[in-house]
């Protein structure tokens, strides 16, 4: 079993995504980052006998489950079933969690994600997190999207500029803020502050995107705006999102995977899920006899 702690030393930097695409691996070895590949769809993100616990309390139960590369999985299931909790281990946020462990395998593309010496800075910016209310920092809209790129390297004014713009164009948001750039962000309406949260995150060129219930909070125009974004985002990022609203589930993944009571219950193609599902408990859930 792996205790993890936030405080354990780094031993072996992150590598670092920037880089020119490596290389297939020969077999056996780590994968390479397959963002923008064409090649047959690739697993991103593996989780072998992965249990969870936050003191005595067992939440996860020996989860098998992968995720594809460039694909959008929904995690769906009752309140208190592991889902968000699953979501906070793939970057590492239960590490902040004093009585949080866990045990088993949790891999992106190859790289143990539950080693304790991973450093898990790094591992947050190639995994960003999007949360359930939109936390736009007290800063003018260009400072909260220039922020996570100047904690990993130095930029000169143009070049930051251009990443901010690039940025704010990629989660739809440019055209409504170009000319307040230096307003607060806190001035935004609701669906506006999230789109923003989104473009912070991929700022920092992710690999995968977390979204933990992201549109709960907004009003269904800016949903539809939200929906229509993770869409678009799929065909660079690996997308994860945990959503109760079966309807959402259905409209934006490709996969789906439904949990009860801490264990993985069923998962596979989001459309096949939602009219045939093998499980009899997965069709209770998903046609609203219980949740």
């Amino acid at each position: 079993m792996i205790r993890l702690d936030a405080s354990a030393p780094v031993t072996e930097p992150f590598p670092t995504p920037s880089t020119a695409p490596s290389p297939p691996a020969p077999a056996g070895g780590p994968s390479p980052d397959l963002r923008g590949a064409e090649a047959a769809p690739t697993r991103a993100i593996e989780m072998r006998a992965l249990c969870a616990w936050y003191g005595s309390h067992q939440v996860l139960h020996t989860v098998d489950l992968d995720i594809t590369a460039h694909r959008v999985c929904a995690l769906i299931g009752p309140s208190g079933c592991g889902k968000s909790t699953l979501l906070r281990w793939m970057n590492r946020m239960n590490d902040t969690i004093a009585s949080a462990r866990a045990s088993g395998s949790l891999n992106l593309h190859g790289l143990e994600l539950l080693d304790p010496t991973l450093d898990v800075v790094d591992l947050r910016r190639r995994v960003g997190m999007v949360f359930q209310k939109p936390n736009p920092f007290p800063k003018s809209i260009f400072e909260n999207v220039a922020f996570g790129p100047r904690l990993h390297r130095s930029y000169g004014r143009t070049d930051l500029e251009e990443l901010v713009e690039q940025s704010l164009r990629a989660s739809a948001l440019w055209d409504e803020v170009k000319d307040r750039l230096h307003h607060s962000a806190l001035g935004l309406s609701g669906g506006q502050q999230q789109r923003l949260c989104i473009a912070r995150a991929i700022a920092v060129d992710p690999e995968v995107l977390l979204m933990d219930e992201p549109c709960s909070a907004l009003d269904p125009r800016s949903t539809a705006s939200i929906e229509e974004l993770i869409r678009e985002l799929r065909e660079t990022y690996t997308i994860v999102i945990v959503t109760h609203n079966m309807q959402q589930a259905s409209r934006v993944s490709d996969t789906t995977a439904f949990f009860d009571e801490g264990r993985l219950v069923e998962t596979g193609a989001t459309d096949i899920l939602f009219t045939a599902p093998r499980e009899r408990r997965t069709e209770d859930y998903v046609s609203g006899r219980f949740g």
